[in-house]
């Protein structure tokens, strides 16, 4: 039955009226995957001599241990924002004669063959053989292996049981982020030692092998615990909400004092305020605002000014890149009723422009704080937010008149690559890479200040260029129209 629903897939991908881009999308993730294959693999063939070297009066493997929890809790911050769940159309198994449990099992197993199940492979099996090879007991470095590997698979389950409850309700998840947050600096200020005590369970697993069952009887566990809750929800109308719901009675009226405008930025609200996708977006851009603390503080990126021109361009510009991008993918599913009204294109393009504008603005507010580091960083955010608005919001206008793939807005962001086509990816180049090396020019040859005032000045005439610029995007979309239109009706991701 395995081989049969393999077959069922492998035809469901031929046949997908999305075949050629889809393909093309898999060659691009299997060499990325094949990359990041080779980078972990010799890192984990690194990790005993490099660990001998930095800690010479320390055993290798009491090492690993005590920053096991940390790895942990990192591949389980990865696997969620970007694992995707494993998925089977049960709508033609229905009435077939094949047995629940068959179907789910394969949903499960699948899951196995994931790209990051093979990370802790590739990082930790040299390690491993390292050790055995410097006179380490086998037996019991191999109960550590699989103490190591069993975890690593009670995440990716976990992982699956966490974003089905939290997906839809990310509200519900900020709770669960705080206490995270707040446990990751007990540990780090040494008040509750986490990582401490795993270390030290690690340690007497690896002392005692027979311990090596605790792992495997919770993987066992969290596979049963996601067997019975998709066997749960194994009918068609499984997903289908009973719960009632006050009317959301906000119709962001006060949207009409943009003039004509109006009604579209009024639209584009509702339709980031009541669909999950575009108001995931809206939470990771104000997630998005602590990036600037990765790299501000860190003494290793004051020799590097112009990598903090990506770092502001991303924090004030975190929406118009997640949402201008799909411009007008957002729309696909009603395009066609747009283009059929009387409807202003000028119109509809101004009021996608305004929203990001207006949103450059709001995170630079924001992102004010950010001063404590210096002025200089504060007038370079400013200068980033200026070159967003003038430079980066006609591109991706630009950049969209070439989207054809429709959006499931109800659909989750995470590692969702529904409506991603050659644009999105190649408008990333002049959209991070330009600013920045128009700044480095500017202050190798000139001046710090100078590189800033560039960007800013560059930002200050693409604004004031905007009307012809606008003229200039409409009649793109005008031409593009029907082509969007026939695109926008396929339904393959």
């Amino acid at each position: 039955m395995f081989t049969k629903f393999l077959w069922l897939e492998w035809k469901s991908f031929i046949r997908s009226a999305s075949f050629g881009k889809s393909l093309g999308l898999k060659i691009l993730m299997v060499f990325l995957a094949l990359y990041f294959s080779a980078m972990f693999l010799l890192m984990g063939i690194a990790l005993y001599p490099l660990l001998k070297k930095m800690y010479p009066e320390l055993d290798p493997l009491e090492v690993v241990n005590g920053f096991a929890l940390a790895y942990f809790c990192f591949e389980f911050l990865l696997r969620f924002l970007l694992q995707t769940l494993p998925v089977l159309d049960i709508k033609p198994l229905l009435n077939l004669p094949i047995q629940k449990r068959k179907v789910v099992n394969f949903v499960l197993v699948k899951s196995l063959f994931s790209f990051y199940n093979l990370v802790p492979v590739f990082l930790f099996l040299p390690f491993a053989l390292f050790c055995i090879s410097k006179g380490y007991p086998v037996w019991n470095m191999l109960a550590w292996l699989i103490a190591v590997f069993a975890t690593s698979l009670c995440i990716n389950y976990f992982n699956f049981i966490v974003k089905k409850r939290f997906t839809d309700n990310m509200k519900a998840f900020l709770p669960i982020v705080g206490a995270g947050i707040i446990l990751a600096l007990l540990d780090y200020y040494k008040i509750i030692e986490l990582s401490g005590y795993f270390g030290e369970a690690l340690n007497y697993l690896y002392q005692n092998p027979a311990f090596v069952l605790v792992p495997i009887v919770l993987l066992f566990i969290l596979f049963k615990w996601n067997q019975r809750n998709l066997e749960g929800k194994f009918y068609l109308d499984a997903n289908l909400s009973s719960k009632k719901r006050e009317a959301n009675l906000n119709e962001f009226g006060w949207t009409r004092k943009f003039g004509s405008i109006a009604p579209f930025l009024q639209l584009d609200l509702k339709l980031i305020w009541r669909n999950k996708r575009p108001k995931t977006i809206i939470y990771l851009s104000f997630l998005f605002l602590a990036y600037g603390l990765i790299f501000y503080p860190n003494e290793t990126y004051q020799s590097m000014p112009a990598f903090f021109v990506f770092v502001g361009i991303f924090i004030t510009g975190i929406f118009i890149i997640n949402f201008g991008q799909f411009i007008p993918s957002w729309d696909s599913s009603y395009y066609q009723m747009i283009m059929a009204q009387n409807i202003s294109m000028k119109q509809y393009l101004a009021s996608k422009m305004g929203l990001m504008t207006f949103s450059v603005v709001l995170l630079l507010i924001f992102a004010t704080p950010y001063a404590y580091f210096g002025w200089d960083i504060l007038l370079l955010n400013i200068a980033c937010a200026f070159y967003n608005m003038g430079v980066n919001i006609p591109l991706l206008l630009f950049a969209g008149s070439f989207n054809k793939k429709r959006i499931d807005l109800d659909k989750s962001p995470f590692m969702n690559y529904q409506g991603m086509g050659a644009s999105q990816w190649l408008v990333a180049f002049p959209l991070l890479l330009v600013p920045i090396l128009i700044f480095w020019l500017g202050n190798k040859f000139i001046s710090y200040e100078v590189a800033i005032g560039m960007l800013g000045v560059i930002g200050v005439i693409g604004l004031s260029m905007r009307p012809g610029i606008l003229n200039f995007l409409t009649t793109r979309y005008r031409r593009r129209k029907y082509a969007m239109i026939e695109g926008y009706k396929q339904k393959g991701d």
